[in-house]
């Protein structure tokens, strides 16, 4: 199968439409939680890792793996940089609006944005790298861009139907859920603005577009398992 990013803003059920494509297919699924868990929990997996044995990695070994190999080569370098000094998971635990607010020029040994663009393209792309996983958002979309066996995804709704949607699954009002819905789009826009230099909305991006107001997210789930399906590599 081949590698799957579904990008999505706040409460357009990009998450749960991911979830549930990584499912149907049987793939991996990666999102920032999963990434900040298993750089906290990297002494642990890595020992799993250090096993060497013929069973398929699990995607937190996978995980610690890409982790691990990347902090190897930061202390290699003699780099004193948040990586190579153990502070991985507060370099992926960074909110797009954290994101966007780093340094172009920090202290050495400091974070800014260089260092957290080198970080997170090294991870996603090591994820990427065996396949069969599903990643949703990190500028996945664009740190794969030119990758021909990865599927790019796209889901958007309305903003009122995200509103309510937030409302509810946060137990908040929907004024207090417009204003989160309406910092996230801002936050989301100058992450990708920034870093990659691309509107996060532009269609070009992607192989498929969804419109979550339209449709419903067992239909969009089953239409990204058939373009995946069609995507894969086939055998001979």
């Amino acid at each position: 199968m081949p590698v799957i990013t579904v990008s999505g803003s706040l409460a357009s059920g990009a998450r749960e439409v991911a979830q549930a494509v990584a499912r149907e297919l049987q793939l991996d699924y990666v999102d920032q939680e999963i990434l900040v868990e298993a750089a906290r929990e990297l002494g642990v997996s890595v020992a799993a890792v250090q096993q060497h044995d013929e069973r398929p990695a699990s995607i937190g070994e996978r995980l610690a793996s890409v982790m691990r190999t990347l902090m190897e080569r930061s202390a290699s370098a003699g780099s004193t940089d948040p990586v190579s000094g153990g502070g991985l998971e507060m370099v992926l635990a960074r909110t797009y609006g954290e994101a966007v607010e780093l340094p172009s020029d920090a202290p050495r040994g400091q974070l800014d944005d260089a260092n957290y663009l080198r970080t997170l393209t090294s991870v996603i792309r090591g994820v990427a790298a065996r396949g069969n996983v599903v990643i949703l958002g990190r500028g996945s979309q664009a740190i794969l861009q030119h990758e021909p066996a990865t599927l790019h995804v796209y889901i958007t709704a309305p903003k009122e139907q995200r509103v309510a949607a937030l409302a509810e699954r946060e137990g908040v009002s929907e004024h207090e859920a417009e204003r989160r819905v309406k910092r996230s789009d801002q936050y989301r826009q100058a992450f990708h603005r920034r870093y990659f230099k691309i509107e996060p909305e532009d269609p070009e991006l992607y192989d498929l577009m969804l419109h979550a107001g339209r449709l419903s997210r067992t239909t969009m789930a089953g239409l990204i398992a058939t373009a995946a399906r069609e995507r894969a590599p086939r055998p001979g």
